[in-house]
C-alpha cells in the first residue's frame, strides 16, 4: 500500500464530487497531511466544512507552483475552469485529469504548452478502495511525477499504465462503465429469480449476494475466471444447463462484445 506521508509540496484537487471525495479520504488515510492539500469547490456542503475542520484549505486564493493539479471536474464544464488554473501550474507541476473523453491534447491545449500530464480513468469502485485505474502519461511526465501519481490514484484501488492513449476508450468500455454491467447482471439476475417463482425481495436478496461474494472470490482467488467458472460446473448439471443457454453462439459472449464495442465507439465521438 502507497503512503502519502512523505508527500511534499501543495496537491491541489479541483472538484470534490464523488469521485474527487473518495480520493480525498484515500490519501488522508495514507497519511496525507492536510495542511498540503487544498481543494477547490464552489458547491458547500457538510463533507466540505468536515474537510476543513480537518484542515484541508478549502477554495484559498494565491496558489503557485502546486506540486500536483487534479481534475475531478465534470468534462463539460473544463473549457471555463482550465484557463483559470494556470496561475498555479508550472514546468515542475503535474496534472492529473480524471476527466471522462477529455484527451492529452485537449488538456495540453487549455492549460499551456510543455505541461505535464497524465490522464486517468478510474471507477465507481473507488468509493470503497476498490476500484481500478487506467492511467496514460504525456511525455513531458518525469519518473518521479509518474510515482507521485501512481500513489495518489492507489488510494482508491488498483493502478494500470498504458502507453497508447488510443486505448483510452476500450479502457472506459470495459473498466469505467464496468461496473454499470454487473449491477445491470445483479438486476437481471433478480427478476429472473421472481420470474422462476421467488419472492421478490429474497430474489433480490440472493442476487446481490451472488454478484457480491463472486466478484470477492474472483478478487481473492489465484485462478482465473474461466476456471472458476468450471470450477462451479458440474457436467450435466443445472449450472450447465444455464450455461449452454449464455454461452450459446448467441449469448452472453457476442453481446457483451458488441456492448464494449458500443461503448468504444461512444467515447471515441465523445473525445472528438
Amino acid at each position: 500500500m502507497a503512503n502519502l506521508a512523505d508527500f511534499s509540496g501543495t496537491l491541489v484537487l479541483v472538484g470534490a464530487g464523488k469521485m474527487g471525495g473518495a480520493m480525498v479520504e484515500g490519501w488522508l488515510g495514507l497519511g496525507l497531511d492536510p495542511v498540503k492539500l487544498a481543494v477547490l469547490e464552489p458547491q458547500s456542503s457538510a463533507q466540505i466544512a468536515a474537510l476543513a475542520r480537518r484542515g484541508v484549505a478549502i477554495n484559498p486564493g494565491g496558489i503557485r507552483a502546486a506540486s500536483v493539479v487534479v481534475l475531478a471536474i465534470k468534462p463539460q464544464v473544463a473549457p471555463l475552469v482550465l484557463p483559470g488554473l494556470r496561475a498555479m501550474i508550472n514546468r515542475s507541476t503535474v496534472v492529473l485529469s480524471i476527466m471522462a473523453g477529455r484527451t492529452l491534447a485537449f488538456l495540453d491545449d487549455r492549460l499551456g504548452p510543455a505541461m505535464a500530464i497524465v490522464r486517468a480513468m478510474p471507477n465507481t469502485p473507488a468509493a470503497i478502495g476498490r476500484g481500478i485505474t487506467v492511467a496514460v502519461p504525456n511525455a513531458r511526465v518525469t519518473h518521479s511525477q509518474r510515482d507521485v501519481v501512481g500513489r495518489l490514484l492507489s488510494a482508491t484501488g488498483a493502478v494500470e499504465w498504458v502507453g497508447d492513449e488510443a486505448l483510452m476508450d476500450a479502457v472506459t468500455a470495459v473498466s469505467g462503465s464496468g461496473p454499470a454491467y454487473v449491477f445491470l447482471l445483479a438486476e437481471y439476475l433478480a427478476h429472473a429469480g421472481v420470474a422462476a417463482g421467488l419472492p421478490a425481495e429474497l430474489a433480490t436478496r440472493l442476487a446481490r449476494a451472488t454478484v457480491a461474494g463472486s466478484g470477492e472470490l474472483l478478487h481473492l482467488s489465484d485462478l482465473d475466471a474461466a476456471t472458476l467458472r468450471e470450477n462451479v460446473t458440474s457436467p450435466g448439471g443445472t449450472t450447465a444447463a444455464a450455461l449452454d443457454v449464455l454461452m450459446a453462439k448467441n449469448g452472453l459472449g457476442p453481446l457483451m462484445e458488441t456492448a464494449i464495442a458500443a461503448a468504444t465507439k461512444r467515447s471515441r465521438e465523445l473525445a472528438g
